[in-house]
């Protein structure tokens, strides 16, 4: 009975990960419509320490002329990783070295004319969807069920990697509600005496005045 509830178990484990492994490894290309005037971007909250690849390429709406682009990749704190202008395809790779939203920007060149549009076709690869596996399986010979495994150990650890992160985001998160819950809460005993100091002040001169008045 156990033994039967452990492969049931162990089974289920294994469809998760191959569930998995189609959702990490699946990369679709993203298309983004570039008016004449004006910027388009996409961005992707990606942790540190992560491997990313992007390809883009312009498909011209109008005519088979190509327009130009120009693009532009920046990290959270607005540091350029990739910038390339007057260009009709391009790519990027890093490492990132810092959690938080990166951003791709793409515009037009001013030299079109009025009303033309592009679009622009964005494959970005995050992780372990960014691995080639291809050059692994031929450098370590390795092929079937057991690249098949290399492939979810890998997602394994993206996914604990993934975890961690969510959980230094979470504890971060919590430690600036509790500041700012102790200072909206000091802030409250400031106003609270305050109102108290004012309203002694307010007793003490209708007092002062009553008197000087010999109403009282």
């Amino acid at each position: 009975m156990n033994l039967r509830d452990g492969s049931g178990i162990s089974l289920l484990l294994l469809l998760c990960l191959a569930t998995m492994s189609q959702v990490f490894l699946k990369a679709e290309a993203v298309w983004l419509s570039i008016p004449n005037s004006g910027t388009k971007c996409l961005s992707e909250e990606i942790q540190t320490n992560v491997v990313v690849l992007g390809d883009y390429y312009v498909v011209t709406e109008e005519g088979p002329q190509l327009h130009t682009v120009s693009a532009k990749v920046t990290s959270p704190y607005g540091m350029t990783l990739h910038h390339n202008e007057n260009v009709t395809q391009g790519q990027f790779a890093f490492t990132t070295t810092e959690s938080g939203n990166y951003e791709a920007c793409f515009w037009m060149d001013g030299k079109h004319q009025d009303g033309a549009t592009a679009s622009v076709s964005i494959d970005w690869k995050i992780g372990i969807s960014a691995k080639d596996w291809d050059s692994v399986a031929k450098k370590e010979k390795i092929e079937g069920v057991e690249l098949e495994i290399r492939k979810l150990e890998g997602i394994v650890e993206a996914i604990h990697g993934y975890l961690i992160y969510l959980k230094d985001k979470e504890a971060k998160m919590r430690e600036v509600s509790e500041r700012t819950n102790g200072r909206v809460a000091w802030f409250s005993i400031m106003s609270l005496g305050l109102c108290i100091l004012v309203s002694a002040l307010q007793l003490w001169y209708l007092k002062h005045y009553f008197r000087k008045k010999k109403l009282i």
